[in-house]
């Protein structure tokens, strides 16, 4: 509790830039070591070819759109639990985090069940090419029987990030992120399970981080104790999550299927188009990486002053946390452009994916700074609970802007072009409009008593 306090003290009343960086850092170690993992993966599966290489870029819009169904509910959480905590309600806190943990693990078991049943058709509906579809589906039916192991390690980040514990949660990832890239090779080489390898190196990893997970917040190692009385059902707390929950579950469901779509979309171009799009999805990621640390530690420095009803404080909170965002993300672009065909070659050293690069680089890539203001507005309106605003930004960005336009401008110029064209565009006007609705102030509202 004394834990809780102190980082509370210096949220809600200390040095806005030295506790954003206090809170982000770590946060920033554990996005890149994920990406070091995820650029590990796809190095070692570029390893057997183009189709290989595809498929966990194939089904991760699928694994995103059956997990959104939880996470959403984790954002009304994590919403919930750092304004009672900068409410100074550490009871309430304990209570809303066990909750969210105990109805995590009640739905994530229906979702793997269904998401097992639907992996066939779902690959079929985004029209997968052939030589990509056995591959893909072999990865699919593995991490989707994991989605219980992932969804309760995303509650125990997600709880001990809105208490202020940024550190914690990150040794806990970074253990299972070796632990993975470790396996990767042993499972794909060394077993000779080649996808199928990946897929149980990533189950069997978070499985570990899990554990792990749930052995701290239920001995009381952490700053937040969570006992079986606290993941007694509370039909009043439920209500209350769903109530907030939806829309961010919606929002989250709604752009993830946007992303199957989107997959179908880049598949009528051929494997190259999306074996070029799964490399630049990882090497955006680690550029992100800095990014989404900044706008996660926001977050928490948001919910917890929202919670504390410090408005004007939250605001200049999120400006800050967004200029920094534009600037990292302007410098990570210019590298990008300028080291391109050689980061593409580290992978795989294919002319017609290198061809396709360059595209990527004259249409998209500079949109990639607006994202990061993107990502940061959306941080702000799910930390102060403002769930809706989240979905219509959403929905703007993706299936206003990004599908229409990919589609259309692919269409019309009959080149795969178009779609980075559309891509790039819905970053843009979708920032714009997120960050004039922010400076509108009317999240500045909090949502527990």
């Amino acid at each position: 509790m004394a834990n809780i306090e102190k980082a509370r003290e210096e949220i809600l009343s200390g040095s806005i830039e030295k506790t954003l960086i206090r809170l982000a850092y770590p946060l920033i170690i554990n996005n890149l070591v994920q990406v070091m993992y995820n650029l590990t993966d796809t190095f070692w599966l570029a390893k057997l070819g183009r189709a290989e290489l595809s498929a966990p870029g194939t089904v991760w819009p699928l694994l995103w759109f059956m997990i959104s169904i939880g996470s959403g509910f984790a954002v009304a959480g994590f919403a919930m639990v750092s304004q009672y905590v900068g409410a100074g309600e550490y009871k309430k806190a304990s209570k809303v985090a066990g909750s969210l943990y105990s109805l995590l693990l009640a739905l994530s078991t229906i979702i793997a069940f269904l998401g097992i049943l639907i992996s066939p058709l779902a690959l079929k509906f985004i029209k997968v090419t052939p030589d990509v579809y056995p591959y893909a589906l072999k990865y699919m039916k593995i991490v989707f029987g994991g989605i219980p192991i992932a969804l309760t390690l995303y509650a125990f980040n997600f709880i001990l990030r809105a208490v202020g514990d940024t550190k914690t949660p990150v040794k806990v990832n970074i253990l299972t992120i070796l632990l993975n890239i470790i396996l990767d090779p042993v499972f794909i080489f060394g077993l000779n399970y080649g996808v199928l390898g990946a897929a149980l190196a990533t189950v069997i990893s978070e499985g570990t981080g899990s554990v792990i997970g749930g052995y701290l917040l239920f001995t009381g190692r952490v700053s937040i104790k969570l006992s079986l009385e606290d993941l007694s059902p509370d039909i009043k707390l439920y209500i209350k999550t769903f109530k907030i929950g939806l829309p961010a579950s919606i929002s989250e469901s709604t752009n993830s299927f946007g992303f199957v779509l989107l997959n179908r979309i880049i598949y009528t171009y051929g494997t190259v188009a999306f074996a070029t799009y799964t490399i630049t999805n990882r090497l955006t990621n680690f550029m992100f990486a800095f990014a989404d640390g900044i706008s996660q530690a926001m977050g928490t420095m948001v919910g917890q002053n929202v919670g504390a009803e410090k408005y004007e404080r939250a605001k200049e909170i999120a400006i800050k946390a967004m200029l920094t965002n534009f600037l990292i993300l302007i410098f990570g672009t210019m590298l990008f452009i300028i080291f391109r065909e050689e980061i593409f070659r580290f992978f795989i050293n294919d002319p017609g994916i290198l061809k396709e690069s360059e595209k990527v680089v004259k249409y998209f890539a500079a949109s990639f700074p607006f994202f990061g203001i993107f990502s940061a507005v959306t941080n702000v309106f799910a930390s102060a609970g403002h769930t809706k605003k989240n979905l219509t930004l959403g929905l703007i960005r993706l299936w206003g802007l990004r599908i229409p336009l990919s589609y259309y401008l692919g269409k019309t110029l009959k080149d795969s072009a178009g779609v980075w064209i559309g891509m790039g565009l819905s970053n843009v006007i979708a920032a714009l409009v997120g960050f004039l609705w922010f400076l509108k102030g009317s999240w500045m509202r909090r949502i527990v008593e």
